[in-house]
């Protein structure tokens, strides 16, 4: 398998993730959302911001527009605009990643922040982004189980790679 299919169908399962848990988010209550329980985010909620805002930082410098402006999604805090947010940036991850070759995803993309400098790939990037969902939508599982949200839609990789086709 080329890099080029590795990254896309990942970007693709990650969209498909995405949807599903906003899918299924959507039908809690914006108490059980906003409820505090003990995580790296405090709800539910404002996980999925982070989630949010962490793949538009990232998307900046994919795309290479450097135009991530932090005080702009900080102020996104309504659940059906974070919801809307969330669900746009994962298409729009799939709409250019699958207009990337494989050239492009091997293609360096330097990066001097405040926190940090690195330079690698934006295929590596990709995975970052997919990557940091992955680990804070597992801890969403954890908060949804301690405010009484015990129903989280099967969301493994190999479910979807299965089943694909026949949704």
């Amino acid at each position: 398998m080329s890099l080029k299919t590795l990254i896309d169908k990942s970007v693709q399962y990650n969209n498909w993730v995405v949807n599903k848990y906003i899918d299924w988010l959507s039908t809690k209550s914006d108490e059980q959302l906003n409820r505090e329980t003990i995580s790296s985010f405090p709800t539910i909620l404002k996980t999925l911001h982070h989630i949010w805002q962490t793949q538009e930082y990232w998307w900046s410098f994919i795309a290479e527009n450097n135009d991530f402006d932090f005080e702009k999604t900080a102020a996104i805090t309504g659940k059906e605009d974070i919801f809307n947010a969330i669900k746009n940036n994962s298409q729009k991850l799939v709409d250019y990643v699958e207009s990337l070759s494989e050239e492009d995803l091997s293609r360096n993309v330097k990066i001097e922040s405040q926190w940090f400098q690195c330079d690698f790939s934006k295929y590596e990037y990709i995975q970052h982004i997919i990557l940091h969902g992955t680990y804070h939508r597992g801890q969403i599982v954890t908060m949804g189980r301690n405010v009484g949200i015990t129903d989280a839609p099967m969301t493994d990789f190999n479910f979807w790679n299965i089943y694909k086709e026949q949704k």
